[in-house]
């Protein structure tokens, strides 16, 4: 669920530019950025506005609280006339043209949100139009449209496609060979018997060769389950074994199981995922890891995903202050595959936490992350879909944007 994306690499830059002092002799600071009223968060939207909006709203209907209208309308206002949505349009009042770049990861992110939200059929219809006609002959999507396909852009289409009642296994290119979405995910899976089996790769290096990938992993069990941002938990398998191959393609079903079995490895010693910022050493990469509990939880393995869930609560609190709203609707989301209270999250409250960040809501019934409401004990209904990855770093203030999914690195 994280922004996994090149593109994110360009904010980090820039949020690690700001960070550093100025030269004495160097030019003068830009000036701080004008945020748009009903956008959440207080950093620069440039290069993740849609995504970190998308993700607060879905994570805030998931706890039964009613969105602002101005949030909600910020949005879908920020879709272009084809039906894409860029990372942020500062002049959403000016139509798009060619030097907008639109993404296939703001456009699925924007999909899913507002569909679950309601009241958007035109606007979440043109978008999978636009998202179809961008698919690629190998069946999957890259960050811009002919990019080449990647495991995340890809799997948070698939999470588009099913939030808006389109079957991804019947979603296939024009020109193309019949390859559907999840076939391509499962052919970048990592065989087993080597290093990382089970994985994904992000996408094949230019040998072919696949290398494990944590957060292509957990984008990659989600799309193969047929589910996006939004997941709860799955039935338990029978027994929770490793990776297995019968040496024939493997189906949707074997690749979740294959990666579940890969993140539930990864996590066990530690109970989390690192990652690494360039000219830095390893560190836990706590985007990531609450992408791994949502992927866990999903495929079943609840009880693999308690270690790194315990681990979060211990450990992020910082890491969601500093990152903003992309970060709380992470954790909301994995508190709510677990079936936990996202209230009492390791002693915050992670939806009032993420209400703050942005225009208050309309009106909020509390969840206890079971799908009861706390204060009635009625059935609050099923939740919907989120992401990634657009988080990309963890731990620094770029947080959620750079433990995104768009990383090429290797993951452990």
């Amino acid at each position: 669920m994280n922004v996994r994306r090149s593109a994110v690499a360009l904010a980090a830059t820039a949020v690690i530019g700001a960070a550093a002092p100025a030269a004495a002799t160097g030019p003068s600071p830009s000036p701080s950025p004008v945020i748009p009223s009903g956008l959440y968060g207080s950093t620069d939207p440039t290069y993740d506005g849609v995504w970190r909006q998308s993700l607060a709203l879905l994570a805030q209907h998931t706890t039964g609280v009613r969105p602002a209208a101005r949030a909600v309308d910020w949005l879908a206002g920020q879709q272009c006339a084809n039906g894409a949505f860029a990372a942020f349009r500062a002049n959403p009042g000016t139509p798009c043209d060619a030097k907008l770049m639109v993404d296939t990861n703001s456009t699925a992110a924007a999909v899913q949100a507002l569909t679950a939200l309601g009241g958007h059929d035109a606007a979440t219809g043109k978008a999978v139009a636009w998202l179809k006609s961008v698919q690629n002959k190998d069946g999957g999507w890259g960050y811009t449209p002919g990019g080449a396909s990647d495991a995340n852009s890809t799997s948070v289409v698939i999470g588009a496609l099913a939030a808006a009642g389109a079957n991804p296994a019947q979603v296939h290119a024009d020109g193309g060979d019949g390859t559907t979405p999840q076939q391509l995910l499962a052919s970048w899976s990592v065989p087993c018997g080597g290093h990382g089996g089970g994985a994904l790769a992000y996408q094949p290096d230019k040998h072919g060769k696949l290398a494990p990938n944590a957060d292509a992993t957990a984008a990659g069990v989600l799309a193969a389950l047929g589910k996006g941002f939004v997941a709860s938990a799955g039935k338990a398998p029978r027994q929770e074994s490793g990776c297995a191959g019968s040496g024939k393609p493997l189906t949707s079903r074997e690749v979740a199981a294959n990666g579940a079995a890969y993140l539930a490895g990864a996590t066990a010693a530690t109970g989390h995922l690192t990652s690494a910022l360039p000219g830095a050493g390893d560190q836990p990469d706590y985007g990531n890891t609450a992408d791994a509990v949502v992927a866990l939880a999903a495929q079943g393995r609840t009880e693999a995903a308690q270690k790194p869930y315990a681990w979060l609560e211990k450990n992020s609190a910082q890491w969601a202050r500093q990152s903003g709203p992309a970060a709380y609707a992470q954790l909301i989301l994995a508190a709510h595959a677990m079936g936990a209270d996202p209230h009492r999250f390791g002693g915050t409250d992670l939806v009032t936490a993420l209400n703050g960040t942005g225009p208050a809501p309309q009106a909020a019934e509390r969840s206890d992350g079971t799908g009861r409401n706390a204060r009635s004990g009625s059935d609050s209904g099923p939740a919907v879909w989120w992401i990634v990855g657009v988080g990309l770093v963890a731990g620094i203030g770029v947080g959620f944007l750079l433990s995104g999914r768009t990383r090429k690195r290797r993951q452990p």
